[in-house]
C-alpha cells in the first residue's frame, strides 16, 4: 500500500484494459494524487461539506469508494450523531484495502464496506452521498437511473457530492485543457510514455461529459439545486441538493 506508481513504466496494457486490481490498489494513493489536480484538496473539502449536511441518524454513502479516502474524511469531520457509513466498490481488492486501513485506524464510527456494483446499491435514508470520480466509469446508459436512485434515497435537504473529469464542447478548450493536464502529470514525475500508456488503457473505460450534461442530468434526476464548487483543469466537483 502507498507504493509509488510506476505501473505504466514497466508494463503495457491493451487499450481499454484498465482495471482496479491488486496492481492498481498497491499504488492507488500515489496514482490519484499525481493524476488528478486538486485531489488532495477535494478529499478534506468533502469532509467539510458532509459535516454541514449530514443529518442525525442518517446514512452516508461513498459509492465507488476505492480505498475510502472520502469515507475516512467524512468519518473524521461529521458531528451529527447516529450516522451510518456505507462504502461501496466493485473491486474486492479495494474493499480489502479499505478494511485494512480501518483496522489500523482503530476506534471511530463503524463503516460497512461492501463489494458491490453501485448500480445495484439501494440508497435509503441518506443525507450525504459521494461519487468521487466514479460516475465516469459507469456506462452512459445507466447514469440517469443511478442519479435518480440516489435522489430518491436522499432525505430532503440531503446532498450528492459528484466529482468528475470533464470534457469540453469547444474543441480549442478541449485541446488546451488536455495539454494543461498533460503538463501537470509531467510535473508530477510521469514520463511521456507512462502518460500515453495510461491514456490508452483507459480508452472507452473512462467516459467524460461536459458540465452542462452533468447539470441537466442532476436536475432531471430530482435535485433542486446544483453548484460547481471546484475545478482544476478538466477535473471538477459539484454539490447537488435535494
Amino acid at each position: 500500500m502507498n507504493q509509488k506508481d510506476t505501473l505504466f513504466s514497466d508494463q503495457i496494457m491493451e487499450p481499454g484494459e484498465f482495471v482496479f486490481d491488486e496492481r492498481v490498489v498497491s499504488v492507488f494513493p500515489d496514482m490519484v494524487n499525481r493524476s488528478v489536480p486538486g485531489y488532495a484538496l477535494i478529499i478534506p473539502m468533502i469532509g467539510l461539506l458532509a459535516r454541514r449536511y449530514a443529518q442525525q441518524g442518517s446514512r452516508i454513502y461513498d459509492l465507488g469508494c476505492s480505498l475510502g479516502a472520502a469515507t475516512l474524511a467524512m468519518r473524521q469531520a461529521i458531528e451529527a450523531r447516529g450516522v451510518e457509513f456505507i462504502a461501496v466498490d466493485n473491486s474486492a481488492e479495494m474493499i480489502e484495502g479499505l478494511k485494512g486501513i480501518l483496522e489500523q485506524q482503530g476506534e471511530g464510527a463503524l463503516v460497512e464496506a461492501l463489494v458491490e456494483d453501485i448500480r445495484g446499491t439501494a440508497i435509503r435514508d441518506a443525507s450525504v452521498v459521494v461519487l468521487n470520480f466514479t460516475l465516469q466509469f459507469v456506462s452512459l446508459a445507466d447514469r440517469l437511473r443511478l442519479m435518480q436512485g440516489i435522489a430518491g434515497g436522499l432525505r430532503p435537504g440531503g446532498i450528492l457530492i459528484l466529482s468528475e473529469k470533464l470534457c469540453f464542447e469547444d474543441a480549442l478548450e478541449q485541446e488546451r485543457q488536455t495539454a494543461w493536464h498533460h503538463d501537470f502529470k509531467q510535473a508530477q514525475g510521469y514520463s511521456e510514455l507512462e502518460i500515453a500508456r495510461k491514456r490508452d488503457a483507459l480508452e472507452n473505460i473512462l467516459i467524460s461529459e461536459p458540465v452542462g450534461v452533468h447539470r441537466a442530468r442532476l436536475i432531471d434526476a430530482g435535485f433542486s439545486e446544483v453548484y460547481q464548487w471546484f475545478q482544476g483543469f478538466s477535473f471538477a466537483s459539484f454539490i447537488a441538493i435535494k
